[in-house]
């Protein structure tokens, strides 16, 4: 790079000011330029060029840690969806058994109380039994009266 005492050169006419001088060549501003330039833009392009090749690796990579996430994201939603099944027959597998240890906890009770009921109709039946019996022995013996009349006639018709 050009150094302090280059670059005030850069303002410096052709020639100094003062008496005339024997002609002079004119510096060419241009070319002394484009050689002070030219390393900063050659190292300027070098950056571009690594900055271009890190993009396009970082692309590269990027592209890949997205591929590797889709395929992963697969993998998971497959296991998801076998362990749902999983969860799924273990959840309908605890309601079978609940329904089936609360239908044998019915059934107990019913057995229960057709027990008690059975238990209560043979207490309560002999003395029903012989209530009916007596309500029925009693019909007919009004029904037999009312048949004969009352002189134990058939038809039950008195004289006449």
């Amino acid at each position: 790079m050009a150094g302090f005492r280059d670059f005030l050169m850069r303002f410096r006419p052709a020639g100094s000011p003062g008496r005339a001088a024997p002609g002079g060549v004119p510096s060419d501003r241009s070319a002394q330029l484009s050689a002070e330039l030219q390393p900063p833009l050659a190292l300027l392009e070098q950056a571009e060029a690594e900055a271009r090749t890190v993009r396009e690796r970082a692309a590269r990579r990027a592209e890949q840690l997205r591929t590797e996430a889709a395929h992963q994201a697969e993998e998971i939603i497959a296991q998801a969806r076998t362990r749902a099944r999983d969860v799924r027959a273990e959840a309908a597998d605890r309601v079978r058994r609940a329904a089936e240890t609360e239908a044998a906890e019915l059934l107990t009770a019913a057995e229960r109380d057709a027990a008690g009921v059975r238990h209560r109709a043979g207490t309560r039946m002999p003395a029903l039994v012989d209530r009916v019996a007596a309500l029925a022995t009693e019909e007919l013996v009004q029904a037999g009266t009312a048949v004969q009349g009352p002189r134990g006639e058939p038809g039950g018709r008195g004289p006449g």
